[in-house]
């Protein structure tokens, strides 16, 4: 029987307004990130990964960080919010992302989310998400840290901006994949991880890549309040760990409001992972938290 011990989520947004209960802002419920924590707890999560997607919210993520020793955090800007360089002066938004990751070396195990979005070049253009995409990669070096990347629909642009940068980076994993085998073993050649979450296993297709990553290069996240597994997703079928939700409107401290995601649906990932790719979960476990600790927590010993 699967103990649910081990799990680290790499990736969840716990800035978001919906875990102070504002949703499209409009607020529903009181703030309930202290029940969010505690239910990731009792699932047996080890550690979460809390990410930064801009100056404010990276700040934000440290001061969550701080709260409990088992958490953590990346500091980094979004492709789709770019333009926050611009606006507030490139020189001085970088130096305070990396006065962030000097002040806070004990809790910031990444830089990002950071990376290329070709879907949403409404939000900042492609040329701006480049050069910063590129500045951010100095971040990583200057600090020595791995990098948390954003890919959407230009994974052979991220490609060429990492290997050009190849030899003086420290790794990183690709979060919130979706892409082709081809693509996620062309990130695994540059030596990057995969991360998964409810939004790599919606399709048939998705699953078939999954079955098809290699274990080492493998890493679980729940990009919460995001991509959580629905009903109509191809893997949800595989999905045997539910926790009691509600509707927001009926707002509980001890249940998951339907719809939004949070760490505690980990568990959920690894069920699906490990029964599309025929493997035990505990097993699988393990070697998605040894790859986790390799990248993000290279000083502890396992």
């Amino acid at each position: 029987m699967f103990t649910k011990k081990g799990l680290i989520d790499i990736a969840a947004n716990l800035t978001d307004p919906m875990y102070k209960g504002i949703y499209n802002g409009t607020k529903k419920h009181e703030p309930d990130l202290s029940n969010v924590l505690s239910r990731a707890w009792k699932q047996g999560l080890e550690k979460i990964i809390i990410t930064g997607t801009s100056l404010e919210e990276s700040k934000e993520a440290v001061e969550i960080a701080k709260t409990d020793d088992r958490l953590f955090c990346t500091v980094g800007c979004h492709p789709t919010r770019c333009d926050e360089f611009n606006k507030s002066g490139h020189d001085k938004y970088l130096q305070a992302l990396s006065d962030l990751c000097e002040a806070h070396k004990d809790k910031v195990v990444a830089v990002g989310e950071c990376g290329l979005d070709y879907d949403r070049i409404q939000f900042c253009a492609r040329e701006t998400q480049l050069k910063y995409f590129e500045h951010q990669l100095e971040l990583a070096k200057s600090w020595k840290l791995p990098l948390f990347l954003h890919c959407r629909n230009a994974a052979e642009d991220v490609a060429k901006v990492l290997q050009r940068h190849q030899d003086s980076l420290h790794g990183g994993v690709i979060h919130s994949f979706d892409g082709t085998v081809d693509h996620a073993q062309m990130f695994i050649s540059l030596g990057y991880y995969i991360g998964i979450n409810g939004c790599s296993l919606k399709t048939a297709e998705n699953l078939e890549v999954v079955k098809r990553l290699p274990a080492n290069r493998l890493l679980l996240e729940t990009d919460a309040p995001w991509c959580d597994i629905r009903p109509s997703h191809s893997g949800a079928r595989y999905v045997t760990t539910t926790l009691p939700s509600v509707k927001k409107e009926k707002w509980s401290p001890d249940c998951l409001v339907k719809s939004r995601n949070e760490p505690a649906n980990i568990i959920q990932v690894l069920e699906v992972v490990a029964a599309v790719r025929n493997e035990n979960p505990e097993t699988l476990s393990a070697i998605v938290l040894s790859n986790t600790l390799d990248l993000f927590f290279p000083n502890i010993k396992k």
